[in-house]
């Protein structure tokens, strides 16, 4: 049966209430796993070796990748569950939840396998040299060929326990994992424990995300008397509508992230012609900018089961609340962060590595990211209410609108006319238009549901 708690969540609980419930759990997560991040950064930094830096960095678009089985299977079935819920449809609850899990937990094993047999041509397409080369392998080793179904599994289970409102245990689960990474880092990395390098980096993500699996079993077990989420496979089913409903969701979301690796990949091909130093400082850069991006998404995925819900039981004034709500609140922190991050770009950037050709590369990539934060807010949220109401088509169209027509081709242009300098300013470029776009779009939705209100009046 369904708890008592979830119903007052959804639908009688202050917007501003059941936001900040839903959101800043999913935020503090976001934000430990950003700080897991950091902590490879930071530790692999402190042996003062930028191959070993640069091998993370390289490394990253392949981790970024599976984020795509993430939206997949995570954003799509709790998509689906959420608005399942709305409906009081809990058998396709169910469903939905063991095909998610299971898809997860192939293509996490497919993989791991494509990643270890063709490790030679993805060295080389993720721009690692002679010098970068072998840090690299091994750091892949152990978050790919060994970790990629757990790294998956982690984060699918959690958008799983999240659809049903229960972001706390969503959050819990996430945050063991990250923390134990923070605690075996330096044991793993440093001269003074095992030596291991970017390896030890590795073996470490590698450990803490089974960690985090084995807690959503055993969450997921002990709560199953009050929760619709099912993994056994009985429930795993290849009905039409399940396959459609998630993939529908999950897609164009998965889509999406593909479109990030490509970015990142081309960006790190650049970066990489100018040194290990510059490949070193890009990586940098590039984490610490994750710190607000991570909390904008965090915030945009966080209100998504009351957005899907509110939208599916016909609630529209709930949702559109919900939205407005996270807009005024997230808007202003991130222009604050921008004018922090530009001021104290070099500061920052020394934290990680106090090399004098690192922190001036350093300052002046942050400097060019943080400039597009205010602007991906609009973005990240305009995507998460398509993706909350089964807009697929919408959130498809932003993607190839982010990367392949704005982002990507100013990655080429910026680069001729500013050498690597100007790389850092093409999320600028795409995330300003976006956030023009994201605005009418959200508009042209509220318009909508006030049409459909009055016909109905």
């Amino acid at each position: 049966m369904i708890d008592n708690q979830k119903t007052v969540l959804f639908e009688q609980m202050p917007v501003p209430k059941a936001v900040m419930k839903l959101a800043v759990p999913t935020i503090l997560s976001s934000l430990v796993m950003v700080i897991y991040n950091l902590a490879d950064t930071y530790f692999v930094g402190m042996m003062n070796n930028p191959v070993q830096n640069a091998a993370v960095t390289l490394a990253a678009p392949v981790l970024l990748a599976f984020n795509a089985v993430n939206n997949l299977f995570g954003v799509g079935s709790s998509s689906m569950m959420s608005r399942a819920l709305g409906r009081k449809d809990y058998e396709t609850v169910r469903q939905s939840s063991a095909f998610g899990f299971y898809c997860a937990l192939f293509f996490g094993f497919l993989l791991s396998f494509a990643c270890t047999v063709f490790h030679q041509p993805l060295l080389t397409l993720l721009g690692a040299d002679a010098n970068t080369a072998q840090a690299t392998a091994e750091y892949l080793k152990w978050t790919v060929s060994f970790g990629a179904a757990p790294a998956i599994l982690n984060v699918v289970m959690a958008y799983l326990v999240r659809s049903e409102g229960a972001s706390l245990h969503a959050s819990i689960g996430t945050m063991s994992g990250c923390l134990l990474n923070i605690i075996l880092d330096p044991i793993f990395i440093l001269p003074w424990g095992l030596n291991m390098g970017a390896a030890g980096a590795g073996l470490a993500t590698f450990l803490s995300n089974c960690v985090a699996c084995i807690y959503f079993f055993v969450l997921l077990y002990v709560r199953r008397s009050n929760t619709f989420i099912c993994i056994l496979p009985k429930n795993f089913r290849l009905k039409k509508a399940i396959i459609l409903g998630v993939c529908g969701v999950g897609i164009p979301a998965a889509i999406q992230n593909l479109f990030n690796v490509t970015g990142m990949t081309i960006l790190n091909n650049f970066t990489s012609s100018f040194g290990a130093d510059a490949v070193a400082a890009m990586g940098i850069a590039q984490k610490i900018n994750m710190v607000p991006v991570q909390i904008a998404l965090g915030f945009s995925q966080g209100i998504m089961p009351l957005v899907s819900y509110s939208y599916a039981s016909g609630n529209r004034k709930r949702m559109k609340d919900a939205i407005l709500f996270t807009v005024k609140t997230l808007l202003p922190f991130l222009f604050c962060v921008s004018l922090f991050y530009y001021i104290g770009a070099g500061s920052l950037t020394r934290a990680f590595m106090n090399n004098e050709a690192i922190i001036a590369y350093g300052t002046r990539f942050l400097r060019g990211f943080c400039l597009a934060l205010p602007f991906l807010c609009m973005d990240f949220l305009a995507v998460g209410v398509f993706q909350a109401v089964g807009m697929g088509k919408a959130a498809l169209t932003f993607a190839v609108l982010r990367k392949i027509i704005l982002e990507i081709p100013a990655l080429y242009a910026l680069n001729y006319l500013f050498p690597l300098y100007g790389l850092t300013y093409a999320q600028f470029t795409a995330e300003f238009v976006l956030a023009i776009a994201a605005v009418w779009m959200l508009t042209r939705i509220f318009r909508r549901m006030r049409e459909g209100e009055a016909s109905v009046g």
